[in-house]
């Protein structure tokens, strides 16, 4: 059906706002989940009857077929940063991704996009990586056209970076600094990687490509977190934990995986010992026509809610020290 685009993964933190680009850009938009109850929100993206909301599992490939039934688009946004029961990195980014490949072309789709990660390696030493290598593999060997998104960590209101650690300060007086917190980074805002995901289904200048997603400025581990606390107004000790002692506690986050999200995992320690940063090989956010946003502009607006008094924090302040406001 022309100008209907079927997101896999739609309803998550990158894939909402992806799912709001696409229907700016005009597209009617088909959100496949899971457990489409918990996205019923969805459809407030765009106007009405504009998204609709449908189960699928990229497990299943009856269902992933149901859901691409008359698209000529198709994005798949699937992946897990933890393997947990049935949901590993296999399963989900390269069988998963292998799935709803072969049932698109099946369906006569035209235009395929796949969220990679930066610093998928099919010879690195994370599983993470490999898998995400193999992903991107298993889609271009049945779309030579299908387009690459490799984003570096993802910051904005909802990610999983930042509030995570803002939440940890929160609790603890200590913050630890895997490998010393040496690790270098490229921060990129959701709202430009949901851009690049709706530019890279519209433009024919895409076809075939690998993107790079990064931001404007690299950041190491620590100084990510000093900015952090500096936002937050709070003073923790960052202790520098060895790879050694990490890895530790990464066996011991493997083990709570399967009751409750892990602080840490062994995988993603091995994933810390590699900068990801873009490589300047690719294409990246300047070539589909995006300024990249920085951090500055986008942590105030959602990372006041840790400072003590929240958006008011400042204002509060002034008041306690007999400033009028």
């Amino acid at each position: 059906m022309q100008n209907l685009v079927t997101v896999f993964g739609g309803s998550g933190f990158i894939g909402t706002q992806a799912v709001r680009q696409l229907a700016k850009a005009g597209w009617r938009i088909r959100v496949a989940v899971r457990n489409p109850n918990l996205g019923y929100a969805m459809r407030l993206q765009g106007d009405v009857g504009q998204i609709d909301v449908v189960q699928a599992n990229i497990r299943n490939p009856a269902s992933i077929r149901r859901a691409l039934t008359g698209a000529a688009a198709a994005v798949n946004l699937v992946g897990v940063l933890y393997e947990s029961g049935r949901q590993g990195f296999q399963s989900v980014h390269a069988m998963g991704a292998k799935n709803v490949a072969e049932a698109a072309h099946a369906e006569g789709v035209a235009r395929f996009v796949q969220m990679s990660a930066l610093g998928a390696d099919p010879d690195g030493e994370s599983k993470y990586a490999r898998t995400k290598a193999e992903g991107e593999a298993a889609v271009r060997a049945i779309y030579p056209d299908a387009v690459i998104i490799r984003p570096s960590i993802v910051f904005g209101a909802g990610d999983g970076f930042f509030n995570r650690f803002a939440q940890m300060a929160g609790v603890s007086p200590i913050l630890p600094l895997i490998g010393g917190g040496h690790t270098r980074f490229q921060p990129v805002f959701v709202g430009d990687v949901a851009q690049a995901i709706a530019r890279a289904v519209t433009s024919p200048d895409a076809a075939g490509k690998t993107y790079e997603l990064g931001g404007p400025a690299i950041h190491s581990f620590k100084e990510l977190m000093e900015m952090l606390l500096a936002e937050i107004d709070k003073r923790r000790f960052l202790a520098p934990i060895p790879f050694q002692i990490a890895a530790l506690m990464g066996k011991a986050g493997d083990l709570a995986a399967a009751f409750l999200p892990p602080p840490i995992t062994s995988d993603q320690v091995e994933l810390l010992k590699t900068d990801n940063v873009v490589s300047g090989r690719h294409p990246g956010l300047a070539d589909l026509g995006i300024t990249a946003t920085t951090l500055q502009a986008v942590l105030p607006t959602y990372l006041y809610r840790y400072r003590k008094g929240g958006q008011y924090a400042d204002q509060e302040d002034r008041e306690m020290a007999g400033v009028s406001v």
